[in-house]
């Protein structure tokens, strides 16, 4: 079955980085789009990032757009990133890796599959 295993979450000051990843298993991961969600208390999910199959293709939202960068890796490592700087308190949420059984997309309803969750703390 499909795995997918964030880390890279903690503690940063506003205005710091940090950069997540997600190691999938269980799933030909060069075939489908990944992405991030991100949640926080009292307020709806929200795909901040998604990249293609084959990385030539990334979305952001407007959101955290000029400020977090994702990309993947397709060979061994069968990895997705979120580079993330110049951090806001507002970013503070639990971010989720997520995958949809497709090459690419930018919706958010087509992302099928869920990890467990990293949470990010912005706050001095």
């Amino acid at each position: 079955q499909v795995q997918l295993i964030e880390s890279g979450g903690g503690l940063v000051q506003p205005g710091g980085s940090l950069r997540l990843s997600c190691a999938a298993s269980g799933v030909t991961f060069e075939k489908y789009a990944m992405g991030w969600f991100r949640q926080a208390p009292g307020k709806d999910r929200e795909l901040v990032a998604s990249v293609s199959w084959s990385g030539g293709n990334t979305y952001s939202a407007d959101s955290v757009r000029g400020r977090f960068t994702i990309s993947r890796d397709n060979t061994a490592k069968n990895t997705v990133y979120l580079q993330m700087n110049s951090l806001k308190p507002e970013d503070t949420a639990l971010y989720y890796c997520t995958l949809a059984p497709r090459p690419w997309s930018y919706i958010d309803n087509e992302y099928s599959y869920l990890g467990q969750g990293t949470q990010v703390t912005v706050s001095s």
